[in-house]
């Protein structure tokens, strides 16, 4: 006997009066993990992101995540591979208690200025539940193979 896919978590979603006009953050396809966050910049403004510039992007809206979850905000693989901007802080954690609007820190790590408009796609936020651990102080840890070695010390062969 299966059993049913768990229920995904509900997430209430306050829009903020910038993001009047604008969609929900929403999975473009059926199997995607993130959901996709556009700018809510005020319309008619172009806003230029200068190589090396970074900027924290209003998204026009404000979240109510279940205890137990937390959300990310995450680069879209696509404005990385063909612009050079990425999330500045990725992932961005946004934690369940938090009541404010998302923002995106982008940088552009590309040669050429990147224009941005209002509705532009420019982050995904991807749900997941996430544990808070019980911290107990220790003078020793137990033993592995691996101990303290770090950055890097795990890869094998000649492209370490």
């Amino acid at each position: 006997m299966t059993m049913p896919p768990p229920r995904p978590p509900r997430i209430l979603v306050k829009r903020l009066a910038h993001a009047e006009g604008l969609a929900l953050p929403a999975y473009q396809t059926a199997g995607a993990a993130g959901l996709d966050l556009a700018a809510a910049l005020p319309h008619g403004t172009t806003l230029v992101l200068e190589p090396g510039g970074r900027h924290l992007l209003p998204t026009g809206f404000c979240l109510e995540i279940p205890e137990g979850y937390e959300a990310q905000v995450r680069p879209r693989s696509g404005l990385a591979r063909k612009h050079g901007v990425t999330v500045l802080n990725t992932p961005g954690t946004i934690d369940a208690d938090y009541r404010g609007e998302i923002g995106v820190i982008l940088i552009n790590m590309g040669d050429e200025p990147f224009e941005i408009v209002r509705g532009t796609r420019i982050a995904q936020l991807v749900v997941a539940p996430c544990v808070q651990a019980e911290l107990i102080e220790t003078h020793t840890l137990s033993d592995t193979e691996r101990g303290e070695d770090g950055f890097g010390s795990t890869g094998h062969g000649s492209h370490q």
